[in-house]
């Protein structure tokens, strides 16, 4: 019996399944206190098959660290099959590593969140659900078992967004995700099967499977390989909430707090940015495709991180936040710098997933609070948070020797030097790191320091939660300031250990050309000044001279309008999208009710022509002749009736007659 962790990679995804199944089915009959056991020990167990594994993996020879367990033949049409098969490779593993393990931390960090909420094991089924799907989709050996972990994080997400859709703005949120990421699906759908199809008329070989598509993508025309790759990029903007598919990520804050770190911060907006890495083998032969994701990331990093400056619901300054820093991730992997994007997606599940949870933390001692203008002086009472939360901070903004510095440096550099990036791409991914120490720094002083804004009632009930709240939050403090060092630059003398573990993955995984260590130290310096400029800002307006923002907002308030109303790119949508689609779905009503009503109503009325000559028919001919033969019946039965009266003699006479008429035939 072979007991290698390589034929049991299936069990990582399928453990959440499992418990998702369980907690949903008989939930209720059970304590919270198993229902915790069950939705935490799943997810973390996978975590540690995910350890097993990677530490398997990186025991193997650099070129051969990749290996495919194939539970069962999924589809097998001819020539075309596609099995239920899970790749682990430097990538995948990377990515069920961050899945897996910051779940795990999120899985504990729910049991006091959501404590005394009455649907505690629905929330932790699907949380577990949502699990499994987005550890389908990083393991999938094939584009379309992928996809079926992509529409399964959508659907999970329509789930926990709308958790609470007793109130109808809940509701709406979900919706709202669910219809946004349907648009993004279709492109992808698109994309996928013009691949398939191209593949198959020109080389003869129908597959969907990640290492046969690479090996012969180089024999598809160059203008197929860019639609196709554009194509999945609309999907991705949907996944990974880019422009102009973004509008649902802020709306999606109405589900709990913890949904909010695991879905919209750590794993699922990161799905299009692994989906954009794992097709590298496409992107590098599409350099159009390419530019197209990293201008598109820059302009969404800096647009998102405008409207993040001026909004006062903590969870929608992050949520602006999140979409800023994908937009990042994007320009990592858009200028072909797939290992950078990847660093700080892993840096930002770190952080992003701290900045939320101690939002939570927050919100639970505010009692359900989240307007920042109402916080303020809880820094005391909130020791732990409030160091984790800054923390965090000093990483998403790029101080130095925090991780967010690492990864954010990494991709500015190679945007800069990237022939797909160049200097439009690295101002914009500039002008954003300013803005982001600004907002971040905006977001901890009025939250946590000055004068107590909020009502004596919450301010003497301000406390710092339970410890299944605080641990987490302390885990992933180490991780904010320690885990960018794995992906630490050259420039400072030392092997990138994280990209070239990502290696072996990547087509273009040599170090892109044009640089040098003097201008690398150049645009890190410029990184820097940029994050403390931004920092030093707030702290100017916010700490120093508390009324200077209140005057600007006076002094500039259409500008301050248009951020405060995020551009009305809402209203746009609303106006010009869906109103039309709603009024060309009245028009259809109106041809139905005009057209198809009518011809409904014509067939209807020529129907009951038809009834009332069927029935006049019926009556004159088919009835009147049962009913002369029914009278004839009964006139001979009359007469037959008369014959038999039931008298002996009666019956003697007729039996004489009979005889003599025989007798009389007989004899003549």
């Amino acid at each position: 019996m072979n007991l290698s962790i390589e034929h049991y990679i299936w069990l990582i995804p399928l453990l959440p399944l499992i418990s998702s199944a369980v907690t949903l089915i008989a939930g209720s009959k059970l304590s919270r206190h198993t229902v915790s056991i069950i939705a935490v020990g799943s997810i973390t167990v996978s975590f540690v098959l995910a350890v097993i594994a990677y530490l398997h993996l990186v025991s193997l020879p650099a070129d051969q660290r990749h290996f495919i367990d194939t539970v069962y033949n999924w589809i097998g049409l001819g020539s075309f099959n596609v099995g239920l098969s899970f790749l682990v490779d430097p990538l995948s593993a990377v990515m069920m590593l961050v899945v897996s393990g910051v779940g795990s931390v999120i899985h504990l960090y729910s049991v006091g969140y959501m404590h005394d909420d009455k649907k505690y094991s629905k929330y932790f089924g699907f949380l577990n659900l949502f699990a499994f799907s987005m550890l389908l989709l990083v393991l999938s050996n094939s584009i379309l078992l992928m996809f079926v972990g992509w529409e399964g994080v959508g659907l999970c997400s329509y789930l926990l967004i709308g958790f609470w859709f007793e109130k109808l703005e809940n509701a709406k949120a979900g919706m709202k995700a669910f219809i946004v990421n349907r648009i993004g699906d279709f492109g992808f759908i698109l994309g996928f099967m013009l691949l398939f199809t191209t593949m198959g008329v020109k080389t003869g070989i129908w597959s969907l499977d990640f290492g046969v598509i690479g090996s012969h993508i180089s024999l598809l025309p160059t203008a197929i390989l860019t639609a196709v790759g554009i194509l999945l990029f609309v999907g991705a903007t949907g996944k990974s909430a880019q422009i102009p598919l973004y509008v649902w990520l802020p709306d999606a804050m109405a589900g709990p707090t913890p949904v909010s770190a695991l879905i919209h911060a750590a794993t699922m907006v990161t799905a299009g940015v692994y989906m954009v890495a794992r097709m590298n083998f496409l992107y590098t032969l599409a350099p159009d495709a390419l530019s197209v994701i990293a201008v598109v990331g820059a302009l969404t990093a800096f647009f998102a991180a405008t409207i993040g400056l001026v909004q006062n619901d903590i969870k929608k300054v992050l949520a602006y936040s999140t979409i800023s820093q994908l937009g990042y991730m994007f320009i990592g992997v858009g200028v072909g710098a797939y290992s950078a994007g990847i660093f700080h997606l892993v840096t930002h599940a770190f952080f992003k997933a701290l900045l939320f949870l101690g939002s939570g933390s927050v919100i639970h001692a505010m009692s359900g609070e989240q307007d920042i203008r109402k916080m303020g002086g809880i820094a005391k009472k909130l020791p732990i948070t409030t160091a984790t939360f800054i923390i965090a901070t000093l990483a998403i903004t790029g101080v130095p020797g925090f991780a967010g510095f690492f990864s954010k440096d990494d991709i500015l550099y190679n945007a800069y030097i990237s022939p797909y990036g160049g200097t439009f791409v690295w101002l914009l991914g500039v002008l954003a790191a300013i803005l982001t120490g600004f907002y971040m720094t905006r977001l901890v002083i009025l939250t946590f320091f000055g004068k107590p804004r909020m009502d004596n009632h919450t301010a003497e009930h301000v406390h710092e939660p339970p410890k299944t709240m605080t641990i987490p939050l302390i885990i992933l403090a180490v991780l904010s300031a320690a885990g960018g060092y794995m992906g630490m630059p050259e420039v400072f003398g030392v092997h990138n250990i994280f990209a070239q573990f990502l290696d072996p993955v990547f087509v273009s995984s040599a170090k892109l050309a044009g640089g040098s260590l003097s201008l690398e130290w150049i645009l890190m310096a410029v990184s820097v000044f940029a994050a403390v400029s931004g920092i030093g800002t707030a702290y100017y307006f916010y700490a120093v001279n508390p009324e200077l923002p209140g005057e600007l907002a006076q002094k500039y308030r259409t500008a301050y309008a248009w951020l405060l109303n995020k551009y009305y790119v809402d209203e746009f949508y609303s106006g010009y999208v869906v109103e039309p689609v709603m009024k060309f779905k009245d028009l259809l009503g109106r041809f139905d009710a005009g057209i198809i009503d009518g011809a409904v109503n014509g067939t209807a009325k020529l129907g009951k022509k038809l009834s009332d000559f069927e029935g006049a028919f019926d009556r004159v001919v088919i009835d009147g002749a049962v009913n002369t033969v029914g009278d004839s019946f009964l006139s001979a039965g009359n007469v037959l009736r008369r014959l038999q009266t039931g008298l002996v003699q009666n019956y003697l006479i007729f039996a004489i007659i009979g005889i003599a008429v025989l007798l009389s035939i007989v004899l003549l």
